[in-house]
């Protein structure tokens, strides 16, 4: 009899640990992010498909959208395709998607230079197209329309995770719940969620087991049409990544936001999420997917793009920065550059981003106003907020992370100072405070002044501050 009920209460408690999250956002919210998304702070997101063989939109705009733009009027794209393809259709695309050049481990290699922890890659967008060879979407469009059964015929997913993971990046994947014109979809959502969409994310994470998985699409049903709880609990109870997989809030119409594991804005440099993980996501020109009709002027600096980074990091953000390869399977020599330019500045400096969390205070501001929004909507914010300000507006003088392990603040300074002094404000110091440039380790004299903290760097040696783009300067702990 006692056995039986020692046998019992194993059960129970076991099915209990089985069930640890229910089909409900109270208790799904509840999960944590895991600890190595919050540490990586960088990461490369990747939009690809058929979508980079015609790699076209005006400025400002999403290639990654083209079939959209055929399909609902947009005369530039309509023009572009006429020129360009004639009567053929988006779908015909496929053939011309052939990615002949793509060698899986020159892009881990170029990942894992860049500084980046992480990459997401578009196992499918809006256009429905796979880059793994899923059955269920031949089925439901009617025609091959995969990477292995069209295109390269290529498992370009698989091969992708094969590689990256020779070397020290994750690797992650964004999926798009719905599909712009399945015939499934436009018929009845209901039945494409249980019929295409859910048997093909529970495919890709059995199959591929991601450490990241990005979904998109969700905004034009609620996340009782997607069946999301059920899909969340799932993936956190039972599947063979509930303890690593990192997930977001993109989930169903109002969602995002509000719940799910990472918030996820998109262009929105000025969010700030308190006490909740997020991160931002951007292209290094606008559009994600490539596009020709961008020019190098369209394209970030690698001095912006360090400066992103830091600023979010800083916010206790991630920053997800966008590459778009083209239908080759090359990806673009500026892109390329600018990842390296990132990576070479991590090499020196990434032990003030890498497993730092937000400090007291995320930035220092110079006087003036901090209301900067640029008058067009574009323009390069974070220069214009750190180098480059409008008169009358202030700049942020130092951004601050923190390693609560080794108890190190450092201070992010956006250009050498021309005066080598900085009064670090509302900063309080014990005797026997070490300070030193984090590059090059020079020494920095301190002193006590009305306000906070005055650093007196050394004169600035090019020999030993070879990468230019931002400046950090270390406040290890006190000294016994």
């Amino acid at each position: 009899m006692k056995k039986s009920i020692v046998f019992a209460l194993l059960f129970a408690a076991s099915f209990l640990q089985a069930q640890q999250y229910q089909e409900n956002w109270s208790s799904l919210d509840k999960r944590q992010v895991p600890e190595w998304f919050t540490a990586a702070k960088f990461g490369i997101f990747i939009h690809w498909g058929v979508y980079s063989v015609p790699g076209y939109c005006t400025k400002g705009n999403y290639a990654e959208w083209y079939q959209n733009g055929l399909m609902n009027k947009d005369t530039a794209r309509i023009k572009y395709h006429k020129e360009k393809f004639g009567d053929r259709t988006y779908y015909q695309l496929a053939d011309d998607f052939k990615a002949e050049l793509f060698n899986p481990d020159e892009w881990a290699q170029l990942f894992e230079k860049s500084g980046a922890k992480y990459i997401v890659l578009t196992s499918k967008h809006h256009d429905g197209f796979c880059l793994w060879p899923s059955k269920d979407a031949n089925r439901d469009w009617g025609f091959p329309w995969n990477a292995v059964d069209a295109g390269p015929h290529r498992d370009l997913l698989g091969d992708l995770f094969t590689a990256v993971r020779k070397t020290s990046v994750h690797a992650g994947m964004y999926y798009s719940l719905y599909e712009w014109f399945n015939p499934i979809w436009l018929k009845n959502p209901q039945l494409y969620a249980t019929s295409h969409a859910l048997p093909q994310m529970k495919e890709l994470i059995n199959k591929y087991q991601p450490d990241v998985f990005w979904t998109d699409g969700d905004w034009d049903a609620s996340d009782t049409t997607w069946k999301s709880t059920a899909f969340l609990a799932w993936l956190y109870n039972e599947s063979p990544v509930k303890n690593k997989v990192v997930t977001y809030d993109r989930w169903g119409r109002d969602i995002r936001f509000h719940h799910g594991g990472v918030y996820t804005p998109e262009y929105q440099p000025d969010l700030d999420f308190k006490d909740h993980a997020w991160e931002e996501s951007r292209g290094m020109g606008f559009s994600y997917g490539y596009n020709r009709e961008e020019d190098a002027w369209d394209y970030n600096s690698s001095q912006s793009l360090v400066l992103q980074l830091i600023d979010k990091v800083s916010r206790g953000g991630n920053f997800l920065l966008d590459i778009g390869p083209d239908e080759h399977g090359k990806i673009p020599p500026i892109m390329q550059e600018r990842l390296l330019q990132i990576g070479e500045w991590l090499k020196v400096n990434g032990e003030a981003i890498y497993n730092t969390q937000k400090w007291k205070t995320a930035a220092q501001w110079s006087a003036g106003k901090t209301d900067y929004k640029p008058k067009d909507g574009s323009g390069d914010l974070l220069l214009k907020l750190t180098l480059d300000p409008d008169p009358g507006y202030a700049v942020k003088e130092l951004f601050f992370t923190y390693n609560a392990t080794s108890k190190t603040l450092y201070a992010i300074a956006p250009k050498y100072p021309a005066s080598h002094t900085i009064l670090v404000k509302d900063l309080k110091l014990e005797k026997g405070t070490v300070i030193t440039l984090l590059q090059g380790g020079q020494p920095v004299k301190w002193a006590i002044k009305e306000g906070g903290v005055e650093l007196n760097l050394p004169a600035f040696n090019p020999e030993k501050m070879k990468t230019g783009e931002a400046v950090v300067i270390k406040i290890s702990a006190v000294v016994k």
